[in-house]
């Protein structure tokens, strides 16, 4: 009888050491930072699909999914074999994040954006039996486990900013500084987003996230706020007590490229550093302002095309790039280095063709040292921090008329993931060289 009772044990201990396993390292970490993912005590040669699910700050749920076959020892290491299936193929250690998309059944023309920077993005990872592309909340996973993403690290700090009449959110590395700085501006959306400044600040720079397109950063009214609001804004980062003045940077998706670079050129106020422009062009009335953008935008509405399936498409309101050097800004003027970051199907912006013509005008003026250009194939508009969904398109609000539209920013998912990390890393890498290392801001980046 004990005999029996130990070999019954036996075979319960056996089998539970055989179940399989997820492990996840790190199992908490910062939004662009890479974990490692095995499953371990599969059958030999047994195909499973790894599955990641996230549950919005809006309250939708996205989904990724890969297909894989474990090798003669029931393993399966994400770093180093290739998903056959699923939302992304090959050899893709952050495909489960960067592939994500919303589940069957969801609302359209979603973006997945963080709100609440002070909690994580909470991933939950579960294998499950065969190769599965749908189905899965009614089946029972082989092994799970969660990994939290955040954009804050630990000691970095929040703060509301209401002081010299902007409105924005300023977030302060650990420590007592002086730190350098950034001006973070997005684009044509509006309202506030910080999920990148805290993210940026986790990194070590002092960076404030401005709201400027909406009605209260501009009296109520539907006007655009003018140039002296971004000037107030970088005064108030260069006057903090926790700011190196002298070391401050001016990040600008789409909108915020064209603010960046009329006020690098045009204001006496604002003397960045150096600049990261995102999806952007220089295509502006001379020394303008943002209300004049839209005004030359307005012009070529007409321009306007829509897809196959009657999605907006935005890129030929701006072409073609004029010939006029009143109607851009004279780059050739630029006195600090910048680094274009462009989608080579980008549906929204002419980044590329606006690129290649900041290039020839600062040949023309001797100053395109100063310029680094980053050109990705196959990558969109909304050119985000790593292992960020890839958005092709989205639904998006007019704001001087309130339309909704579901407008195309471009782009294919697995280029548009690869160029979002790549192009990550060397931002961080520019910025430290301009703001921390250099103090020749004439030198030309090694990018």
């Amino acid at each position: 009888t004990l005999s029996f009772v130990r070999a019954i044990i036996t075979v319960v201990m056996t089998e539970k050491a055989a179940s399989p396993m997820l492990l996840l390292h790190p199992s908490r970490g910062l939004i662009d930072e890479k974990f490692s993912l095995i499953v371990q005590n599969l059958s030999q040669i047994q195909d499973i699909t790894l599955h990641a699910l996230i549950h919005s700050d809006d309250g939708d749920y996205w989904e990724a999914f890969g297909h894989y076959v474990s090798d003669a020892t029931g393993f399966v290491n994400v770093a180093n074999d290739s998903s056959l299936g699923g939302t992304y193929d090959g050899v893709e250690p952050m495909g489960l994040l960067w592939s994500m998309r919303p589940v069957p059944g969801s609302r359209i023309g979603l973006r997945l954006r963080k709100k609440e920077v002070h909690t994580p993005m909470v991933v939950h990872i579960s294998v499950y039996r065969g190769h599965m592309s749908q189905g899965f909340r009614e089946q029972v996973a082989l092994a799970s486990v969660v990994t939290e993403r955040w954009y804050m690290a630990p000691g970095v700090r929040r703060v509301d900013i209401t002081e010299g009449g902007i409105t924005g959110t300023l977030f302060l590395p650990p420590g007592p500084g002086p730190f350098p700085a950034l001006l973070d501006l997005w684009g044509g959306g509006g309202g506030l987003v910080e999920y990148r400044s805290a993210l940026l600040s986790s990194h070590g720079f002092v960076s404030l996230a401005l709201e400027y397109m909406t009605p209260r950063t501009s009296g109520g009214s539907t006007s655009h706020v003018g140039n002296e609001y971004f000037e107030a804004a970088f005064t108030v980062l260069k006057q903090h007590p926790q700011v190196c003045g002298d070391s401050i940077a001016i990040l600008g998706l789409s909108f915020g490229t064209s603010v960046a670079l009329g006020m690098a050129v045009y204001s006496t106020v604002i003397q960045p550093r150096c600049l990261v422009c995102v999806s952007g062009s220089h295509v502006q009335p001379v020394k303008g302002s943002l209300s004049d953008v839209f005004g030359e935008i307005n012009k070529n509405v007409r321009n306007t095309r829509y897809d196959e399936e009657n999605r907006v498409i935005w890129r030929d309101l701006l072409l073609p790039i004029p010939t006029d050097p009143t109607k851009k800004v004279d780059v050739g003027q630029l006195k600090c280095p910048v680094l274009m970051i462009v989608g080579e199907d980008d549906q929204n912006w002419p980044a590329t063709e606006s690129a290649e013509d900041m290039k020839q005008m600062m040949e023309k003026a001797g100053n395109s040292h100063l310029l680094t250009t980053l050109s990705y194939p196959g990558a969109g508009h909304l050119i985000e921090p790593p292992y960020s969904p890839h958005i092709r398109a989205s639904n998006f609000m007019v704001a001087e008329t309130k339309q909704k539209l579901v407008v195309l920013w471009g782009g294919e998912t697995a280029p548009h993931g690869h160029a979002q990390e790549d192009s990550w890393k060397k931002i961080l890498s520019f910025l430290e060289e301009h703001l921390y290392r250099s103090t020749d801001v004439t030198s030309q980046s090694n990018l």
